[in-house]
């Protein structure tokens, strides 16, 4: 492809694009096994156990966050997928219950590409760290045959206020709010499988910052939290069901799903993070007979950017369901939370 004609499209540039590039977890998991996890007093999150970001305690009021996100394009378009790859990398902040502070961009870009597209690039970022409450203060680049693009990002939070994916209660119930099925539309598109509306509304989702949500989480003091990326639903649910210590029931009827995403799945489109999320947490899972394959796919499948899993007692999900509402935000409880342990899929 010549990168001079001003036809470049970026996702012909990618082997694969947005979180379904992520390395496999369960590869990530025989990695990390013989690292010994970094140990201090103020190193309030760290990987024992790991979660979305690491946070570092400055004193009895502030903790910092800190977290980086970066994969190859997951769309065309220059601008959006600055805008996305940047809400991926901000939104580990809001799973953690944070606000971000400031950013630097990761780059990596073959020189042949346009300076007009990097530009767009790196414009539609900055506009969402701005939105988010950080701002974008400088970054790195290096030249690469395959683009990626992300953050490193710091924000901050008080030491009592963070939101662990390992505080889930027996009694809790669970929530999602986003929709899922990006990535199977995402490939679907690029198949003929779904359609440009269909491929518009995820890119929405996709750029749709987690900071309203947390805004109203903050006030009903979930569980646990973490947000819905890369491993998909199952895998994120398994991290939280297995560090919790308790059984996540779900209720495969009540998956919310962008339009067109269980259409792609019944036509057969998967993308390829699908094996290694099954690879990863299908021996985790109990999934019930009669749970349509569709669904069992959509559970599987890769998201970029998603929304968050919270988990909260079951007490307070009526007024908080109430009240994302009432803002004009969505949400759609999805499952609950037992004694036991692994994660049923009815």
């Amino acid at each position: 492809m010549n990168l001079n004609t001003g036809t470049v499209k970026l996702t012909d540039l990618a082997s694969c694009g947005g979180c379904a590039a992520k390395y496999s977890a369960a590869r990530l998991e025989q990695l990390l096994a013989g690292f010994v996890p970094a140990e201090a007093e103020d190193l309030l999150v760290g990987l024992a156990p790991a979660d979305d970001a690491a946070v570092y305690r400055l004193d009895d009021e502030r903790a910092l966050i800190f977290t980086l996100d970066f994969f190859p394009p997951v769309v065309d378009d220059p601008g959006d997928y600055g805008a996305i790859a940047a809400t991926n990398a901000l939104n580990d902040v809001f799973a953690m219950g944070g606000t971000p502070l400031l950013a630097l961009s990761i780059a990596a870009f073959p020189e042949e590409l346009p300076m007009e597209m990097l530009a767009e690039i790196f414009a539609a970022a900055d506009q969402q760290v701005r939105a988010s409450g950080g701002l974008l203060a400088g970054g790195h680049t290096i030249r690469d045959a395959e683009p990626k693009y992300g953050l490193a990002v710091v924000g901050t939070v008080h030491p009592k206020g963070i939101w662990p994916k390992n505080g889930a209660r027996p009694g809790d119930v669970l929530f999602l709010t986003k929709p899922l099925g990006t990535g199977l539309i995402m490939s679907g598109y690029k198949r003929g499988n779904a359609g440009s509306q269909q491929l518009e509304r995820a890119i929405r989702w996709m750029r749709t910052l987690n900071k309203d949500a947390a805004e109203v989480l903050r006030g009903f003091e979930p569980t646990a939290v973490t947000d819905v990326t890369g491993f998909g639903l199952f895998g994120h649910t398994h991290e939280v069901a297995d560090r919790s210590g308790v059984l996540i029931r779900l209720e495969s009827e009540r998956f919310p799903a962008i339009d067109g995403a269980l259409d792609a799945a019944r036509q057969g489109v998967r993308t390829s993070g699908d094996p290694r999320n099954r690879d990863f947490a299908a021996r985790h899972l109990e999934i019930g007979e009669g749970v349509p394959e569709a669904m069992v796919a959509l559970g599987y499948d890769p998201q970029t950017a998603g929304g968050l899993l919270v988990s909260i007692p079951a007490e307070r999900g009526p007024a908080l369901e109430a009240e994302f509402e009432s803002r004009k935000l969505f949400i759609r409880r999805v499952g609950r939370v037992e004694e036991g342990s692994g994660v049923v899929v009815a």
